[in-house]
């Protein structure tokens, strides 16, 4: 059994309740992120942080890269699109401590792009259905999978940006990136997308997924402080 946050977006009071609730209700799980720790909300240097502290392993989303890239890969897509990502507010919450930019960076870099639980399938935005010829002919091979995201991550169909429906793998994939107003589980593809929008007001949400299955949800209205 895991439990696997969404899309944090810098709302670090938020989180902080999200992370109480889980382990008020499952004491000893293991907690998993789909990524996209920075940007729109105020305190993105924080929930880094927070992350790190409590060891909590997650995937790089777009924001994400968006925030490493620019300061390391400056002619990438990611960091030339994140001058319109609200990455005014990212800036902002390391202006106490510049030093800790280079130090996130590093650990965003040690993150891997998929996480293939036992459980679960975790990407960022998930397999798109775009690559459903290469994946059936190789027989849903879970190396051959890892190696195709690896390669195709920074395309529009790849695990940073994809939009388009997602592919039946044969395990649940749990994926942010696309908001939604509450937990949505897809059964014709077996995908479970866990954004619920807290950069926009709505809530952070927490998946609570065993063999497969989602099980329970946790789920905390987004704290305004994180926003205003």
């Amino acid at each position: 059994m895991v439990a696997v946050i969404g899309d944090i977006h810098g709302c670090y009071f938020t989180l902080l309740e999200l992370y109480d609730s889980i382990l008020s209700k499952y004491p000893n799980i293991k907690i998993y992120s789909v990524g996209d720790l920075f940007d729109r909300g105020k305190h993105s240097s924080k929930v880094v942080d927070f992350i790190k502290e409590k060891e909590i392993e997650f995937v790089p989303g777009n924001h994400d890269f968006m925030f490493s890239h620019f300061f390391e890969k400056p002619a990438s897509i990611f960091a030339q699109t994140w001058s319109h990502n609200d990455n005014q507010s990212t800036l902002a919450s390391y202006a106490d401590d510049e030093s800790k930019v280079w130090q996130h960076i590093k650990f965003i870099n040690e993150q891997p792009l998929l996480l293939n639980l036992d459980d679960c399938f975790i990407t960022h935005a998930g397999l798109s259905s775009y690559y459903k010829k290469e994946v059936y002919k190789n027989n849903i091979n879970i190396e051959f999978i890892s190696q195709l995201i690896k390669e195709e991550f920074s395309y529009e169909h790849g695990v940073m940006w994809n939009r388009d429906k997602l592919l039946d793998i044969g395990k649940l994939q749990v994926v942010g990136h696309t908001p939604k107003n509450e937990i949505t589980y897809d059964k014709k593809t077996n995908s479970l997308y866990i954004d619920t929008g807290a950069f926009l007001g709505n809530k952070l949400s927490c998946a609570i997924i065993e063999n497969s299955k989602w099980i329970d949800e946790v789920t905390v209205k987004t704290i305004q402080e994180d926003l205003l």
